[in-house]
């Protein structure tokens, strides 16, 4: 898939709504005339308000007030080819600080190419039933809505203030849909079976509760992985008569964490919580991998509680850590001339199961993202890779 061309030359909404659908295709993303007719129609502006946050750098973001803004710069922001912040540290919004201000994201309008791409992904056809977990600004759940109309489409949201802003702009852009304030990872078992779940937020694995209301043969698309915001797939699973889903993961996404699923940071003196080793050794794999994304993904299904946490040593030499809190383990790095030093401490040997699954990779032939499968039931995922004994993991639920 080609990425777009990032420049938008059109002032109005119209005619950049038309330059988004011709770079949406020129990119090989929008395919269908259904979803084409959705980009082209629905103000990706309306969703947006009451503004969004642009990054400056230094983790400062400068607030762009969609009223207050000059209506060429704000056509320009809402049809760039970017995610756009919406909220901060999960109640500030544009319209609430003068200038710039530090914060971490905690809502936004996900890039055209990624939301557009799903919805493809998503199979839909005249009379399917959605369920959207995450409605985020309401842009997606407005796509669905013009493609398969307002009764058709049900989403939830668990942010009430994120909820109330979705529900306006979709009414105002003359969506009145079943939209709903609630915790996604349960679903909306109200409006339930549905033909089609897609989730907009990532989660460490996919809720049982979708695949129960989900229809059999009925789709279920969601991110899915750990807590490191790289390193997850795009899951795509069928439901089977027996209440089971299998599929595979077809792409890389990323996306905010459910909010529910989001870790309390590692936080403190490091060198304090990894102060007590059992074991210390050359590790056989360089811990950099990890910083790339399929390694990242295939560690994530190693140790899926672990996080990745990145340090300076006081000589400026780098130093990376994996910490499991609840399993009280973890995994501390420091360079070695030309290599790497593991010390590992708690119950848990966090990077021998980790390195295993990194060195049965390389040696598979490092296949892609895409190789991975999946198989959901009540009682646990199962991701594997085919030909690839080392590569199977089983994450039981109960």
């Amino acid at each position: 898939m080609r990425r777009p061309h990032a420049t938008v030359t059109h002032s109005g909404p119209a005619s950049a709504r038309r330059a988004l659908v011709t770079r949406l295709e020129e990119a090989g993303v929008l395919v269908t005339p259904g979803w084409r007719a959705a980009v082209g129609g629905v103000p990706r502006e309306l969703f947006l308000e009451p503004g969004v946050f642009l990054p400056e750098g230094g983790g400062r973001w400068r607030p762009v007030v969609g009223g207050a803004a000059d209506p060429e710069e704000w056509v320009r922001v809402a049809y760039s080819d970017a995610s756009l912040t919406t909220q901060l540290d999960g109640r500030v919004t544009a319209d609430q600080v003068d200038g710039a201000v530090t914060g971490s994201p905690t809502s936004s309008s996900t890039t055209p190419v990624t939301v557009v791409g799903m919805l493809e992904s998503l199979e839909v056809s005249e009379g399917h039933q959605v369920l959207e977990i995450g409605t985020g600004t309401g842009y997606s759940a407005g796509l669905m809505c013009h493609r398969l109309g307002v009764d058709h489409v049900t989403t939830v949201e668990v942010d009430p203030a994120v909820w109330a802003r979705a529900d306006a702009a979709l009414e105002a852009a003359g969506f009145s849909t079943w939209t709903v304030c609630g915790d996604g990872l349960l679903g909306h078992p109200r409006r339930a079976p549905y033909d089609r779940t897609i989730a907009t937020c990532a989660v460490r694995r996919i809720p049982y509760a979708w695949i129960r209301q989900t229809r059999p043969g009925g789709l279920v698309l969601a991110t899915v992985g750990g807590d490191w915001q790289y390193g997850t797939g795009l899951a795509k699973v069928t439901v089977g008569e027996d209440g089971s889903a299998e599929g595979r993961i077809v792409g890389r996404s990323s996306f905010m964490q459910a909010r529910s699923q989001v870790p309390a940071p590692v936080a403190g003196d490091l060198s304090a919580r990894t102060a007590y080793a059992d074991s210390e050794r050359a590790a056989e794999v360089p811990p950099v991998l990890l910083e790339e994304w399929m390694p990242a993904f295939l560690a994530q299904l190693a140790a899926p509680g672990a996080q990745f946490v990145r340090a300076t040593a006081r000589d400026g030499s780098r130093l990376l850590h994996l910490f499991d809190p609840e399993r009280e383990s973890f995994a501390a790095f420091a360079p070695d001339g030309d290599g790497w030093t593991v010390r590992q401490g708690g119950p848990v040997a966090l990077w021998d199961g980790i390195e295993r699954a990194l060195t049965a990779w390389r040696d598979a032939g490092s296949p892609d993202i895409t190789a991975v499968r999946l198989r959901v039931t009540a009682r646990s995922h199962t991701y594997w890779i085919d030909g690839s004994p080392a590569l199977r993991w089983e994450h039981r639920l109960a």
